[in-house]
Formats: structure tokens, sequence, C-alpha cells
């Protein structure tokens, strides 16, 4: 399942990728992960087909509105929230922070409140959804795209350096969101893709285990397998971009700089200030 687990009956581990963004005045938060109310009650909002299939490891202390607070931020700063779709894994902390605005796609919302068919009503779960007064729809608004992709979308209360960027396939209204930082851009790919060797342009490859359920979750396989080769190909060509997906444990620790679900945000913090007074001890004295 996840490329690095020993044996096909030991238990793989993924995460859930979010990120926070913080602002001149405020933050954001791209995707929540599962929220308090998943954690405390899980089988009230989740569908216990994803519990016997995943097993997630419930913990509140890695929800996101408690990382934000161990960070030193006032979760109440998290004005926005962009989702990259409304899978429960993604959507499932946004009735944690009701004051914020949700930015979803148009098509995202419409085709999850459908519940067309099966998998439909198991993997969006509108008991997460309490707040949809709060949900801003987006459609595809910037007319010169962003690097090569079109239907790019933004503004209604985002910053310009951060854009939503369709990658249908994996859910029909799904997007990727580029975040111009000092240096290059950072796209979190979403769901568009599940393992970091997917990427590789040459000789694209994937576990057995997440093949599968792609497969299984594919709304449009057309789609998701010619967005993966556009993301293929943007990264090979353009080094001022740095792509990473949802779920992915190598790519998650690469750049959080931490070993995935086992150093809780206090010791991270603690691990640099100790690195910082390392290097002060370490510099000559004047």
């Amino acid at each position: 399942m996840d490329g690095r687990t020993r044996g096909v009956f030991t238990r793989g581990k993924l995460c859930c990728h979010c990120l926070l963004i913080e602002t001149a005045d405020e933050l954001i938060l791209v995707d929540t992960g599962f929220g308090l109310n998943d954690v405390r009650d899980p089988r009230s909002r989740l569908s216990g087909f994803f519990l016997a299939l995943l097993s997630p490891d419930f913990r509140e202390e890695m929800t996101a509105i408690r990382q934000i607070a161990s960070l030193g931020f006032n979760p109440r700063d998290v004005r926005h929230i962009i989702l990259t779709h409304l899978d429960f894994d993604h959507a499932g902390g946004i009735d944690d922070f009701p004051w914020a605005r949700v930015h979803l796609m148009r098509p995202e919302r419409d085709h999850a409140v459908a519940q067309k068919t099966w998998l439909d009503r198991q993997r969006f779960r509108p008991r997460q959804w309490t707040y949809q007064s709060q949900w801003v729809l987006h459609g595809g608004t910037r007319a010169d795209g962003w690097m090569g992709f079109e239907g790019v979308a933004g503004g209604d209360g985002l910053p310009g350096e951060v854009l939503m960027v369709p990658l249908i396939g994996h859910t029909l209204g799904h997007a990727g969101v580029a975040i111009r930082t000092d240096d290059q851009w950072l796209l979190l790919a979403g769901d568009a893709y599940f393992y970091h060797r997917e990427m590789d342009l040459q000789n694209p490859t994937c576990t057995p285990g997440l093949r599968f359920y792609q497969w299984m979750m594919e709304k449009d396989r057309e789609s998701r397998l010619r967005n993966q080769q556009r993301l293929r190909e943007l990264r090979a060509t353009n080094a001022g971009v740095r792509i990473l997906c949802s779920h992915d444990p190598h790519e998650f620790e690469a750049l959080a700089g931490h070993a995935m679900g086992e150093t809780p945000v206090e010791m991270v913090r603690l691990s640099q200030y100790a690195a910082a007074a390392e290097r002060t001890s370490a510099r000559p004295a004047p």
C-alpha cells in the first residue's frame, strides 16, 4: 500500500497532508483532514465501509485545529479553508472552523450533494458539512490559466498568490491548490495521484494497493490519467514548481522535515529550537 511497509499483512501508513498558509493578517487552511467530531464519534459521521477498509488512526492532537493551536496560532485567524475535494478524509474538519469561508469548485459541490451512487454516499458525508452557508463556489475565472492548466479559479477573498487548479478525475470537481511562495510555486495536487513514484516521467509506478484504490475511487478515468501525465510533465520541465499529493508519507516527510504521525508539533518546535541553539553555540566568539 505505502511502498515501505514490509509484508502484505502489515498495516500500511498514509497521511492526510494539509497546508497552513500564513498571510499578513490571516491564515488559510488547505484541506482539513479529519475533524474533532470525526475523532470523537467516527461511526456517526463516517461510513462503516471506509472505517473497515482504512481503519483510520484517530488522534485529537493530529486534527488541524489542534495542530494550529500547538504552533502558537489562534485558530480563529483561519478565515478561509480551501478544499481539493469533499471526500471524508479531506473535509472532516471544516466544522471545527464555523467562522471560516470554505472554497471549493462548484462541480465538486454539485456532484457531492447529488449522492448519486452507493460509493458517493460512502465518500461524501453531509454530516461533516454543517455550515454550507459559508461555502464559496468557484468556477474557472482566470482567463490566462496557470502553467498550461485551464479553468483555474481564485479571488473571492483569496490572495492572488493562491489558485485552485482543476485536476478532474478522482472526483468531478477535484482541484489542486497552487501557492506562490518566495522562491517557487507549491502545488498540493490532492488525490490526483497517491504515490510519489507516479510522478516519474520515464517510469511512473504505483503500489498495487494504491493503484486499486485509485481505480475504485475514480469518477473519470481518462481525465485522471491525463492529468497525472500533465503533472509529470510539469514536474520534469519546471523546476520552479514543487508538486506533492495528499497521502504520500515520503512527500510529507520531505516537506515537513519530520516523521509522519510520530512527532507532535511541539516536539518539532523543540527540535528546531535545539538545532538553532546548536548553530549559535558553534559560531566563533566575537
